[in-house]
């Protein structure tokens, strides 16, 4: 039987010592005996996914974890999430992330719109096309707050470039929108969109019934992350490995479709804290029996740093411990051959809380690596003597290679 490999991404589980957690990291103050077994019995490193010239975000360091160099394949947020909904992209046509958000007093006081349901954002998607679609317009539903607006263009259309600049609304919290709004070409149609969304949204019958629910409206939408169809190579072709994703998130999901993985949709995965973390693991072990590699992706401590709760992001990390590595170790173990991988796809820190561009520890054991007999964190990667790779997407190579025993580089 060939060799099984697993990569668990908590996303955003990197940080720095937090006043609230005694000085410590939410690594470092997590029980993690799963993850400090991974470690000791293995390596322990730090790798940097996110090349400067890039926002520090999931897109472009989902795609580095996968193995893709970001520098030859990124080409914006919204078309890896147009490809995990298997929307069709032409060679002119531009994806554009649609956040249904909440502003109040001018000020972008919850990007994710309180996270509202995949059933009320469908709702309201629905009546923005009707009230804003147009042939070359269109609005589409994803999950909860994350949507996307579809902008069809024509041969010699130049609408958006590489010159387009939109700000993530995760990155800047109580800021004023003014500040933040889109810039460069097409930033007019952009701008354009998003005031004539809010008189749509603002009556409609599901913001009512939050209202009277007490919830956080969704009474602006965000537009974002723009980008034309990437091309990237299927993964099989470049490693001759059968791959598995199972994420609640659309990005973490179109990078998978698009590296040509079987695309696992788990019950009860909802992309935040409540998500179903055994099922996640169960399903984990379920697709090792007839995949070679397969990634088990979790939002659930990023978006604890986004509300900046230091127990919501140790009591996520715990449960990726308890509910998905420790049982998808004990299934590896069954295997002649194999390699589990931990890693963040990048830093989100409590204190800001926004994503950061510092390099993350990882950790990884298996089949032909040596013992670290360290703990998994920040500080025990930065001080372990372990590898370090500049380039964060040549770590799926090493993690592949039988022959690699984590040396330094």
């Amino acid at each position: 039987m060939s060799a099984r490999y697993v990569i668990v991404i908590p996303d955003g589980a990197a940080d720095e010592p937090h006043a609230s957690l005694g000085g410590k990291t939410p690594l470092q103050a997590a029980n993690l005996p799963a993850l400090d077994g991974v470690a000791r019995e293995g390596i322990v490193g730090r790798s940097r996914n996110v090349p400067d010239r890039f926002l520090p975000a999931s897109d472009v360091a989902t795609l580095s974890l996968f193995g893709y160099d970001p520098e030859r394949y990124y080409t914006g947020r919204a078309p890896l999430e147009a490809a995990a909904m298997g929307v069709v992209l032409g060679p002119e046509d531009w994806a554009v992330r649609c956040n249904l958000i909440t502003i109040e007093d001018g000020r972008l006081a919850d990007f994710t719109a309180g996270h509202i349901t995949s059933e009320e954002g469908r709702t309201l998607m629905e009546a923005l096309h009707t009230a804003l679609g147009r042939p070359d317009v269109e609005f589409l539903p994803g999950v909860s707050y994350r949507n996307l607006m579809i902008y069809r263009g024509s041969p010699g259309d130049a609408r958006f470039s590489d010159q387009t600049i939109t700000d993530p609304p995760h990155d800047h919290p109580g800021q004023p929108a003014d500040e933040h709004l889109p810039r460069g070409p097409g930033a007019d149609l952009l701008r354009e969109l998003m005031t004539a969304a809010t008189p749509v949204l603002a009556g409609h019958p599901v913001n009512l019934d939050r209202i009277r629910s007490g919830k956080a409206l969704a009474n602006a939408i965000w537009l974002w992350g723009q980008g034309k169809a990437p091309s990237v190579p299927k993964f099989a072709e470049l490693h001759g490995l059968k791959g598995a994703i199972i994420s609640a998130v659309d990005l973490v999901r179109g990078v998978g479709v698009l590296a040509g993985w079987t695309r696992i949709d788990v019950p009860g995965a909802t992309g935040y804290l409540d998500t179903d973390y055994a099922a996640k693991g169960l399903h984990a072990i379920k697709a090792l029996a007839d995949h070679d590699i397969v990634c088990v992706h979790v939002e659930a401590p990023d978006e604890a740093s986004h509300e900046g709760r230091a127990d919501a992001k140790v009591e996520a990390i715990e449960r990726i411990d308890r509910d998905i590595v420790a049982p998808v170790l004990q299934a590896l173990r069954q295997y002649e051959q194999w390699r589990i991988l931990i890693s963040p796809d990048h830093s989100t820190l409590l204190r800001t809380r926004a994503h950061d561009r510092a390099p993350v520890a990882w950790t990884m054991a298996g089949t032909g690596l040596p013992a670290s007999g360290l703990t998994y964190d920040e500080i025990a990667a930065g001080n372990g003597g372990g590898p370090f790779l500049e380039q964060g997407f040549r770590l799926m190579d090493r993690f592949l290679d039988p022959g690699w025993k984590g040396q330094r580089e």
